[in-house]
């Protein structure tokens, strides 16, 4: 198996590689992937089952999907794949999206779906990359919409907004409908004159559909926002931590250690841009960036 395949894969990179005939290949990309057989067959093996890959099928799998590939014995399998982070999205898709994903990620009927050569996700992704020019931004969005289809109705066919009487009812389609950053310039008691209930109230039933409190929803969504900064950029850290929305460096550092169990200056020398790039020059499998 081509160890350069546990490599470190950035966020939506389309990357090539291959696994050796009779290999097997346990997907290790840090989000959802969709991957597709270039060359070559084999199979998709998950628990007891085992459901044959042809040359030109599609494979959509989650992080955690406990499965893995394997190549026929008479010959080895060439791929290609790229990879979204949802919570990297943030802005442009909702709370309510982002925990469909999280949902379907932990459904095994869900976490991995194989679409045969003659589907329109395989033709289509299977265009794109033969005719890829560069890594515009049309490329870019292509990527994310085939990403979309994926999933079909089931993440595109969002009810239309509508008054609802009961506030959790009314909270849910907020979560549904916001972007994630919109919780972060609202106030508590802001929120609750808007969903229409009692802070208290609010509170039960933001534990309720979220798992977790408000607070804590918070600080989520500004650890994202943190990680996006400092894997995509060389901005300093300290200046990570105001646009994060911490007031003090000491407070940024504090919480990064407690919730990631190291510092930011080392999660950043990790899995930044310059670790990215000390990688590729580490791997011989040719991998471009689009996001």
């Amino acid at each position: 198996m081509n160890q350069a395949s546990r490599a470190y894969q950035p966020h939506l990179a389309v990357s090539e590689f291959s696994v050796l005939p009779g290999g097997e290949w346990l997907p290790q990309f840090p989000a959802w992937s969709l991957i597709q057989i270039e060359q070559g067959t084999g199979y998709w093996l998950q628990a007891q089952a085992s459901t044959e890959l042809e040359t030109g099928a599609v494979l959509l799998v989650a992080a955690d999907s406990q499965g893995r590939i394997r190549a026929s014995q008479l010959n080895g399998m060439s791929l290609f794949a790229f990879n979204v982070i949802p919570a990297r999205l943030s802005g442009l898709i909702t709370i309510g999206e982002q925990d469909f994903l999280k949902h379907a990620a932990s459904r095994r009927e869900l976490a991995a779906r194989i679409f045969p050569p003659t589907s329109p996700v395989a033709l289509k992704m299977k265009e794109l990359y033969t005719s890829r020019n560069g890594d515009g931004l049309w490329f870019r969005l292509a990527l994310l919409q085939l990403f979309v289809t994926a999933f079909g109705e089931e993440l595109t066919d969002r009810p239309p907004r509508e008054e609802h009487a009961d506030a959790r009812e009314r909270l849910r389609v907020y979560l549904r409908d916001a972007p994630p950053d919109a919780l972060l310039e609202i106030d508590f008691n802001d929120l609750a004159r808007t969903i229409h209930c009692t802070p208290r109230h609010l509170s039960r039933i933001f534990c309720e559909l979220t798992g977790m409190s408000f607070r804590d929803k918070l600080a989520e969504i500004r650890m994202a926002r943190a990680r996006e900064l400092l894997a995509t950029s060389n901005t300093k850290v300290l200046e990570v931590a105001l646009e994060s929305g911490y007031k003090s460096l000491s407070l940024f550092n504090l919480m990064f250690a407690r919730r990631f169990g190291t510092s930011p200056g080392r999660w950043r020398q990790k899995h930044g841009i310059n670790a990215l790039s000390e990688n590729h020059r580490n791997h011989k499998p040719r991998q471009m960036v689009v996001v």
